[in-house]
């Protein structure tokens, strides 16, 4: 039983090449089949930076901290695990470009570069390797099983904490971090992983049901 992502792979990815010279008349065909699947990869690309930042506009504020609590990791991890590393790290950013230019799919509607550069930067930068974490595990079969995959996304989310907390500190002090960049968001955090590995099944489906059209 092969992973999940390795079904969804592009087709040079599983070793297609192109016809040769004998076969010229199917090269028409095998050029337009080539260009449906990267164009539905830019859609699961695409689709997958939609739904992160769609989850940063479930923002609740927090009046002791700087960071308010989203429901982008679970958006993020999820799609990792889903798309896999290089379309996972690719929606991400994506995301982030989405961001910088000004479209307000940030935290609670923000966008512009300014926030990549305030105290929540960090957390958004660790997107990307949250994302590419998880879907180089599940490519390696962590995704098969929930408790396998949870821990995966555990993994994904402490590479978004991480660079979150280093950015942070620069803003409120080594002293002040950990009560306002980490310990009030890991009840939170456990909850979403939690959620995302049992519905990482229905993202499978639907990319499956992209794939058949």
């Amino acid at each position: 039983m092969i992973p999940m992502v390795d079904a969804f792979r592009l087709p040079w990815r599983r070793g297609y090449a192109p016809a040769g010279p004998r076969e010229s008349g199917v090269l028409p065909q095998a050029r337009d089949a080539v260009g449906s699947r990267i164009a539905k990869e830019v859609i699961l690309i695409l689709a997958g930076s939609a739904l992160i930042a769609a989850s940063a506009w479930i923002a609740v504020p927090l009046p002791f901290s700087p960071v308010p609590v989203t429901a982008q990791t679970f958006a993020v991890l999820l799609v990792g695990s889903v798309l896999g590393s290089r379309r996972g790290a690719a929606a991400a950013l994506a995301y982030l470009g989405e961001g910088s230019l000004g479209l307000p799919v940030f935290a609670g509607g923000s966008g512009g570069a300014h926030v990549l550069a305030g105290p929540t930067g960090g957390y958004l930068v660790g997107f990307l390797a949250g994302a590419w974490l998880c879907g180089v595990l599940a490519e390696r079969g962590w995704d098969r099983r929930v408790r396998a995959t949870a821990l995966s996304m555990a993994l994904g989310n402490l590479a978004i904490l991480l660079p979150g907390l280093l950015w942070l500190e620069r803003f409120v002090g080594p002293e002040r971090v950990l009560a306002m960049g980490l310990i009030p968001f890991l009840p939170g955090d456990a909850v979403k992983i939690a959620v995302a590995a049992v519905i990482l099944p229905l993202g499978w489906k639907l990319i499956a049901r992209l794939r058949t059209r």
